[in-house]
């Protein structure tokens, strides 16, 4: 049993309602109870860390389909932002998914069904689906209209679920792309619907708002594929001989953990990213860096530029050091052995967007 049920078991130990209870009593009574909750919020926050991690992300057998609290919207964007206006919510939320994708499933029937994401969001959003294999039509705020499939490629959609936010203005007010876990989420949901988004950057928020973004002490994990410092990653003198792979994380990080003990040791990513050049960089480490496009700066102050809020993150470059694709949000091993194939393969030279690689290569049944 967890430190939080032992807690509360000390409590058969105090006098039962009606009995005498001294003053000692009374105070034991108090501090049980103030140990009590403790010790089982500590247990539920454990719980959840654990659970956003713990799914298979092979592709789904049945598909899936939205919430039914989604709007029934015609897919024409202005008329959604107006009724929006009219309603005095604070946003409009586009979703990206594709049915049989095991990242949407983790966030639609695990996360939106937590009670104070879904009523959060029926609050303060009207929230709209757009499956990126499909074939309605999608009218976007410009007057623009194309099939889903087509949209959700020009939004550079290359992970599910990806959430992006629009403000009351029509304005973009962030992108998440990718699976994130719930602590994450909800504070997005905060950021937006409280109009942070309009003065500073969603990673300034979430340390301003104590949300968890920085761990303190605890050292990185290590693997022998990392290529040490100095860190002289320039490549818009001189091509590099192999794409290369920067990874940001940082001390204490329970999803760095993961990565590390999970898809980092499965011996076909191994294999993988030791064709690659790769780096880890501290998130918040002051070591010096030559980034790809040749500018000298510190670890931190790249993340910063980047737009970095989550750890563990993996950017890749090409050989002349354009970004090739980012991971950053949580990736399991399905996923991250065909975003090192796509690199690899040099899907990114001949499609648009991983998806759309990913398309092309998709079994029949899942089409």
């Amino acid at each position: 049993m967890g430190n939080g049920y032992q807690l509360c078991q000390l409590l058969s130990l105090v006098p039962r309602p009606g009995e005498y209870l001294s003053t000692l009593s009374r105070s034991c009574l108090n501090l049980l109870l103030m140990l009590c909750a403790i010790g089982l919020a500590g247990v539920a926050g454990a719980a959840e860390k654990d659970d956003y991690l713990a799914f298979d992300d092979k592709p789904l057998e049945e598909p899936l389909s939205y919430p039914d609290w989604f709007k029934l919207s015609f897919l024409d964007l202005r008329e959604d932002l107006q009724e929006i206006r009219e309603t005095g919510k604070r946003g409009l939320v586009v979703y990206f998914g594709q049915k049989y994708c095991a990242y949407c499933r983790q966030f639609l029937e695990r996360d939106l069904v937590k009670e104070d994401i879904r009523t959060y969001m029926q609050e303060h959003f009207d929230v709209i689906g757009v499956d990126i294999h499909g074939h309605k039509m999608v009218t976007d705020f410009d007057g623009v209209t194309l099939e889903e499939s087509s949209f959700a490629a020009r939004e550079q959609t290359n992970f599910t679920p990806s959430v992006v936010f629009y403000g009351e203005d029509g304005e973009e007010a962030l992108r998440l792309r990718g699976y994130y876990p719930p602590y994450r989420f909800r504070a997005a949901l905060e950021y937006v619907a409280d109009g942070h988004y309009r003065g500073e950057t969603f990673r300034d928020y979430l340390a301003r708002a104590d949300v968890p973004l920085i761990f303190e002490g605890g050292g990185l994990s290590e693997e022998a594929f990392f290529t040490p410092g100095p860190y002289m990653l320039n490549r818009s003198r001189i091509r590099g001989e192999r794409p290369l792979a920067v990874v940001f994380e940082q001390g204490n990080c329970h999803a760095c953990d993961v990565l590390h003990t999970g898809p980092l040791q499965d011996p076909e990513i191994r294999r993988r990213i030791e064709q690659l050049e790769a780096v880890q960089l501290s998130y918040w480490a002051d070591t010096p860096v030559i980034t790809p496009s040749g500018e000298r700066l510190t670890a931190r102050k790249w993340a910063e530029r980047l737009g970095l809020f989550y750890t563990p993150t993996l950017i890749f470059f090409d050989l002349d050091g354009s970004e090739i694709i980012r991971v950053d949000s949580v990736v399991k091993f399905y996923r991250l052995k065909n975003v090192l194939d796509y690199i690899m393969k040099g899907g990114y030279r001949d499609h648009t967007t991983f998806q759309q690689w990913r398309e092309s290569k998709r079994p029949q049944k899942y089409r």
